[in-house]
């Protein structure tokens, strides 16, 4: 094994023979046409590379590698020139572009609507030039079919055991942070979104599905910068500002981007919970506001083409805020059988945060010949993390003298990991080989002091406290196979990962060691008729690892009865995925079924005899799902489109209770998103959508989660010929995404309303310098296990 992945590293590069293209624009009255855009793409209608002619209207590109080529020329006005060439016999070009018009009666037609495309291992969705492009990365993705999203969670067909990547590179960011670089990500530079259920045998075994967002590639030299703000009012006000710049010059691209948040975040929530033993209900009620005005983000890549077959890429990006802070006042009251407020207690929770996060890494490309090429990155990124909180609870309980108590404490945890990841492909018009490896290593810490006023002075209880050192190590090696046979085309592969853990708590001791070998296969077919009917079928087994934080059993207290608990000996989740598709003129159908093993999640259970509400991190027995998704675009007018996306589906989990017994939770669960959007005007690029979303009631393990919906409406316009872009967003207009979620079965009966204060309105300002032809710098692949941090 070692000697094979050595010979793979050796730098035995194949020279292959250099063609050149040389030729002129024009159109039909011999104007020559200057700075028209030309692509060349290869025998897979991948793209080459992209230039734009001289003053004259002339064009020379050398340095092609493939002799079958396909050059397309656009040029704002004129109508679409493709044309195949073999450059062998090719020695001049002389291209006339016909005018066209873009007007039908009163209405302007500025873009076309996306374009859903079934390939045989994912749904391509190509937003390229569409009526959704002016939009950011996220709300595209919460357009694509199939995505839908729950409190800033992407799911896939009920599923939130989602990879992000961006051109096959894994964005090691999750939650809000994910959220945020997709909102500063220009949707007009994004070419397609695909949608991969079963990822194939490349793709990290973690995450049951992968979301990748194909941008468009940068082949034209300039600089651009692009100023950002926005202005975001929902209970209380926010704001982000940014500036990003890019730059390409020669075979040198530079990217670098700066963002500062900041802002008070609210969030409404009540705990209710019935103890029968005692027969009396606590109801608490937490308004959770905090502040965070040092929010920063970085980023910064370099591309430099070291000849025509070897780039390297280098990127950094951080995160970090040295202090989010807030201070909650949660009253309770405690009910007795006969419904009267008898006791009470108050908790006043005075904390603050602070986050660090860094990511290194560099990567090598190189083709070795016409048909393979060589890819080796190495990653390396930290993650450290400060919680304080000064905790007073004021008691006063019927038959006691009131009192008042104390405690604090101090959490952190320092994550630090390294990869090194080497992939081969080669391929020709039938055939496709890939294979590669992976090594990475995971080192964490976590630490916990707690103090308390227990004899009257706050002191330091090592009993309480807790330290959590756990490592990781991870081996994968994988291969595959793609043949295509007249209307047929095959896929499959298999990964092997090796995993090694170790996990040490200090108090009271214990050791947890655990090492095996997974498999996970994936197999594709796909059938087109002559009339285009496309028939697909998938399998893929998948592996979800538990975050890291879920790993630390130290007791993260938010008051004197309740806290957080983590499970050092959590398993990792198994899933097979199984589907069946069909695609027909813009109809896309998806059965599916999906069946999960020890699923990890957080639950939580009441324990009567301290009347303590526990939060926890465990595995439930399995999970099971089977479901239909259908998306379809109906283009009423040519300015007028409306989308449909449904997902409708049956869930079931079973899980062990407190009592030992096992139970089932199932419901039919109904995700629905219907938009329209208008496209209103061509010189201002200005356009309008309305939404509606809704989520039928869902569960999660013991819980059951109540159903919500939405509406929202999103204006956005271009002035100052296109430098200037402005974006009216109006969210939750109804104020309809609160939701509850309970636990009732056996003697555990609790539930908690949740508002996380989605209602509002955002006003966004962009403003364009320099050449607006340069895109983005390709962001540097990552790896899968920062998605735990």
């Amino acid at each position: 094994m070692y000697k094979i992945l050595l010979l793979l590293c050796l730098p035995v590069m194949l020279l292959a023979q250099k063609q050149k293209l040389a030729g002129t624009v024009m159109n039909n009255d011999s104007e020559k046409l200057q700075a028209v855009q030309i692509e060349l793409y290869d025998s897979k209608n991948e793209l080459i590379t992209e230039f734009k002619t001289d003053a004259d209207g002339n064009f020379t590109w050398e340095g092609i590698s493939e002799t079958d080529v396909k050059i397309v020329v656009k040029n704002k006005g004129y109508s679409l020139f493709e044309k195949k060439l073999d450059l062998e016999k090719t020695k001049a070009l002389q291209i006339i572009l016909s005018k066209e018009s873009n007007k039908i009666g009163e209405v302007i037609i500025t873009k076309r609507k996306p374009v859903v495309k079934r390939k045989v291992d994912r749904l391509e969705f190509n937003v390229e030039n569409s009526n959704i492009s002016s939009l950011n990365a996220w709300e595209i993705l919460k357009n694509t079919p199939g995505v839908t999203t729950n409190n800033n969670v992407l799911r896939i067909k009920g599923s939130s055991g989602i990879l992000v990547t961006i051109n096959d590179k894994k964005v090691m960011l999750s939650g809000d942070e994910l959220k945020n670089l997709l909102e500063n990500t220009q949707g007009d530079e994004v070419k397609s979104v695909e949608v991969i259920t079963n990822p194939p045998a490349k793709y990290e075994a973690s995450g049951s599905s992968v979301l990748n967002i194909v941008m468009k590639k940068n082949k034209i030299e300039g600089y651009r910068s692009i100023l950002t703000s926005k202005y975001i009012q929902t209970q209380y006000a926010k704001a982000v500002f940014g500036l990003s710049q890019y730059y390409k010059k020669d075979k040198l691209s530079v990217m670098a981007s700066y963002f500062r948040g900041l802002g008070t975040y609210y969030r409404e929530g009540t705990d209710h919970v019935n103890y029968p033993e005692s027969q009396t209900r606590w109801i608490s009620t937490m308004n959770r506001k905090d502040k965070n005005t040092n929010q920063n983000t970085l980023n910064f890549n370099v591309e430099y083409e070291l000849d025509s077959l070897t780039n390297l890429s280098l990127n950094y990006s951080g995160f970090f805020y040295p202090k989010s802070y807030g201070t909650y006042h949660v009253p309770t009251l405690i009910y007795n059988s006969q419904d009267v407020a008898e006791s009470n207690y108050t908790t006043v929770n005075d904390h603050r945060n602070r986050v660090t996060n860094n990511a290194l890494s560099f990567q090598v490309d190189r083709k070795l010949n016409t048909k393979s090429k060589l890819s080796w990155i190495n990653y390396l990124a930290g993650n450290n993390s400060d919680k304080f909180q000064n905790v007073n609870t004021y008691l006063n309980f019927a038959g006691q003298p009131p009192r008042e108590e104390n405690f604090q404490t101090q959490n952190n945890s320092d994550v630090q990991l390294y990869s090194s990841q080497l992939d081969y492909q080669w391929k020709n018009d039938k055939l496709e080989f890939e294979s590669g490896a992976k090594y990475s290593f995971v080192k964490t810490r976590s630490t916990l002091d707690f103090s308390d006023n227990e004899n009257g002075l706050l002191q330091y209880r090592p009993e309480k406290s807790s330290v959590f050192d756990y490592k990781e190590y991870n081996f994968g090696l994988y291969s595959s196979l793609s043949y295509t046979l007249g209307k047929w085309s095959f896929k499959g592969g298999l990964r092997a990962e090796m995993t090694n853990l170790e996990g040490i708590v200090s108090e009271p001791y214990e050791l947890n060691e655990n090492k095996y070998w997974k498999f996970f296969p994936t197999f594709y077919a796909q059938y087109t008729t002559d009339d285009k009917h496309e028939f697909g079928f998938s399998y893929g087994k998948r592996i979800t690892r538990p975050f890291y934080s879920w790993l630390n059993p130290a007791k993260s207290y938010y008051n004197l009865f309740s806290y957080y608990q983590g499970d050092p000996k959590l398993k990792a989740t198994i899933t097979h995925n199984l589907n069946f598709t069909y695609s027909w003129k813009e109809w896309n159908i998806d059965l599916y079924y999906r069946k999960e093993i020890y699923p990890s999640m957080e639950i939580s259970y009441q324990e009567p005899s301290t009347h303590n509400l526990i939060y926890y991190f465990t595995n439930i027995e399995n999970g099971e799902a089977f479901g239909l998704s259908l998306y379809k675009s109906f283009q009423v007018k040519p300015w007028w489109n409306i989308i449909v996306s449904e997902n409708l589906e049956h869930n079931e989990n079973n899980f062990k209770g407190t009592d030992g017994a096992l139970y089932k939770n199932k419901v039919w669960n109904l995700d629905s998103n219907v938009s329209t959007s208008f496209t209103l005007n061509k010189s201002s690029d200005w356009k309008m959508e309305v939404g509606h979303r809704y989520n039928s009631p869902g569960i999660q393990g013991t819980f059951r989660i109540s159903g919500v919906w939405s509406a929202y409406f999103v204006m956005n316009r271009k002035f100052f010929n296109k430098k200037l872009e402005a974006s009216l967003f109006f969210n939750d207009i109804f104020r309809t995404t609160g939701k509850k979620v309970s636990t009732k079965y056996a003697n555990q009966d609790n539930y908690y309303l949740d508002y996380g204060d989605a209602q509002g309105f955002t006003l966004s300002l962009k403003y364009n310098f320099g050449n607006q032809s340069v895109k983005n710098a390709k962001t540097i692949k990552k790896t899968a296990e920062q998605d735990r941090l």
